[in-house]
């Protein structure tokens, strides 16, 4: 009876909902062409650019450990990320954690490596951001174990592409230290850095100020040779809830014939939303992060919908869309000849509400902690003994 019941209720509802006819005309919208979605994406200076950053966060542990999230996740999410990279050449895919790479890097046959390498050269699979084997915190470890760990994973990309991330990708740390900024962002290199969690009253004040991008200089002894060009992500590091693509239900229904057809109300949240972030921050370009916490298992989801959100809302005209990188849009941001301000202290502790402070890691799991920095105390001494024995047998 229950069912029965249910089932009626959802036929009634599925009657008695407005009708494309009514609420959104079809015949607005051109349709893709041979099945293909128009993604071409080109600057235009007259519009706000958004750019679309693909990218899954894939913590090296967390809720379980590194091999159980490899197995279940990640080796998926690089799997079909590089074959819908291939099916479409305007598409773009970040990838961050050599941790995981490396592992299913080392497990592809040589047709599989031509592929990436190739998508690497063009830029398209983008491994030159942040770069290290894991994105570790900035509180509690040593600095010589956060250089460790970047440099680690620069030596791969570097030996294995002949590439170096110029990009800081800080996005899940709790918080910011003056070190990150000084040492491992314009210390290694960087262009830019970006991340995602700050404390909530500087959030807001920097929405009000347009300042959610300014230059960071964390060194008072280094001055401006420790400077970056620095940005905090609107609205966290995941794209807006209506457009992650990764659950069911989000899709663009973009067929006429059915009754929940909605291209017009598709692109008129997303124009808000993005006019939103443009009125956050400076210029004429804006980014949204498309991909959250180890999204793109199944990248056919993500891009044959970012595809149609492409090709519908440049239709409309507000705005203009494409598939980029960080690396592009700090170009273009620098490009524009802004004046940004300037932050010299650090970004501690992190606070996300009132009475919500994010520093209770500071002192917990001792043990682990302690493990850590003996382990890494043993490893400088191998280090020292291993130069010595090398200046006597070189």
């Amino acid at each position: 009876m229950i069912r029965t019941l249910a089932a009626l209720t959802t036929t009634i509802l599925a009657l008695t909902a407005p009708t494309a006819s009514t609420t959104c005309d079809p015949t607005k919208w051109k349709p893709p062409v041979d099945g293909k979605y128009n993604t071409t994406g080109r600057i235009d200076p007259n519009k706000l650019n958004v750019h679309l950053i693909a990218h899954s966060h894939d913590d090296p542990g967390w809720l379980v450990g590194i091999d159980q999230y490899y197995m279940e996740k990640v080796q998926y999410i690089l799997d079909t990320a590089v074959e819908e990279l291939v099916r479409n050449p305007d598409r773009q895919f970040m990838f961050v954690e050599q941790s995981f790479f490396q592992r299913w890097w080392h497990q592809q046959g040589s047709e599989v490596r031509g592929i990436v390498k190739q998508l690497v050269k063009e830029g398209r699979l983008d491994l030159t951001v942040n770069g290290g084997w894991c994105m570790h915190d900035e509180a509690t470890p040593h600095y010589i174990a956060m250089v460790d760990q970047t440099a680690y994973g620069h030596q791969l990309l570097m030996d294995e592409f002949g590439i170096s991330p110029r990009i800081g990708w800080q996005i899940d740390p709790f918080g910011h230290s003056a070190t990150q900024g000084s040492l491992l962002s314009q210390g290694v290199g960087f262009d830019a850095l970006y991340f995602a969690r700050i404390d909530y009253q500087d959030y807001g004040q920097r929405i009000k100020t347009k300042d959610l991008e300014f230059i960071w200089r964390p060194s008072k002894s280094r001055g401006k040779e420790s400077q970056v060009f620095t940005g905090e992500i609107i609205d966290h590091y995941c794209p807006p809830r209506h457009f992650s693509y990764g659950n069911i239900g989000n899709e663009i229904q973009d067929d006429a014939d059915l009754h929940d057809y909605d291209v017009c109300g598709e692109v008129e949240r997303f124009v808000q939303n993005a006019q939103m972030r443009g009125s956050a921050t400076k210029g004429h370009h804006v980014f949204i992060p498309m991909g959250c916490d180890f999204e793109y298992d199944n990248s056919l989801r993500w891009f044959k919908n970012m595809d149609k959100l492409i090709h519908y809302v440049n239709q409309d005209d507000r705005l203009n869309v494409l598939y980029s990188n960080l690396s592009y849009y700090t170009d273009v941001k620098r490009a524009e000849g802004l004046t940004w301000s300037v932050k010299t202290d650090d970004f501690m502790p992190y606070a996300s509400a009132d009475h919500d402070y994010w520093s209770g890691f500071f002192t917990s799991r001792p043990t682990l902690k302690r493990f850590a920095r003996v382990a890494n105390i043993l490893l400088q001494q191998v280090r020292q003994l291993d130069a010595v024995y090398q200046s006597h047998h070189s």
